[in-house]
């Protein structure tokens, strides 16, 4: 198990937010932690600790007035870490190239391939074929309804049709070489992981995942190693440190070592 670390950019600001709470009117999120410092900080960290794959995502909507805000600091953190961070929100075929070439290792997708309420085929093959499978992340963003975990769009608000299952990995995984996994009820409240979701993923174990959301204490970790039988990256966010948390980064990074 691996540590992904994390640059959420929310009104042209490094962030950590309460998941569920992100709406687009009046680009509104509540918010845990609002850091002074610029993404490259960031990023120059994780380089330092020698992390690669972490990611940014962009929590601004491309019509938003803060969005070229959180493009600046999207920039700052590439040019820090050139290869060594994925980039997520907003991500589509016209600009998924612009972004690589800005020094993101991947690009991470949700809306454009779940559109509809379905898995949009046409927009999941046009992107896998530009950029390569390689180059691409799925974002399976995820909240629990009548006992299913449904793939969630447009600021985590809005349920698909389609429930993450060994099926639906199955079907994807040709398309793309990485899945990021939200668990957005439990996300930035550091409250004790999905592990009924963490125990599902780690059972498929076929390609690389990174389960984001409720990480709060090394209970957690351990917790999330075991019931992802330790083929489970991490994401931790709100509950680091460096984020206004109370868990040690370094120790972090050693745990997950």
């Amino acid at each position: 198990m691996r540590f992904r670390p994390c640059i959420d950019i929310h009104n042209g600001a490094v962030k950590q937010i309460v998941g569920g709470s992100l709406k687009d009117e009046a680009d509104f999120a509540k918010d845990n932690f609002v850091s002074e410092l610029k993404a490259d900080f960031y990023a120059d960290l994780y380089r330092r600790s020698g992390l690669v794959g972490g990611h940014i995502i962009l929590l601004n909507p491309a019509g938003s007035t803060y969005y070229e805000a959180d493009l600046e600091q999207a920039k700052l953190a590439l040019a820090a870490y050139p290869q060594g961070l994925q980039i997520g929100g907003g991500i589509n075929a016209d600009n998924a190239e612009q972004f690589l070439d800005m020094g993101a290792r991947q690009v991470i997708v949700t809306s454009y391939v779940f559109k509809d309420g379905r898995i949009n085929y046409e927009n999941l093959k046009r992107l896998s074929n530009l950029i390569g499978a390689e180059h691409l992340v799925l974002d399976l963003s995820c909240r629990k309804k009548d006992g299913r975990y449904y793939i969630v769009t447009d600021r985590w608000q809005k349920f698909t049709e389609e429930v993450v299952t060994p099926e639906t990995l199955d079907k994807l995984a040709e398309y793309c070489s990485e899945y990021l996994i939200h668990a957005v009820d439990v996300e930035g409240k550091a409250a004790g992981i999905e592990t009924e979701l963490a125990t599902m993923l780690g059972t498929w174990g076929k390609q690389p995942m990174t389960y984001a959301g409720g990480v709060g204490s090394f209970d957690d970790l351990e917790s999330l190693k075991q019931c992802g039988q330790d083929r489970i990256d991490v994401t931790v966010g709100s509950a680091l440190d460096i984020f206004g948390g109370a868990l040690p980064y370094d120790e972090v990074v050693k745990f997950c070592s």
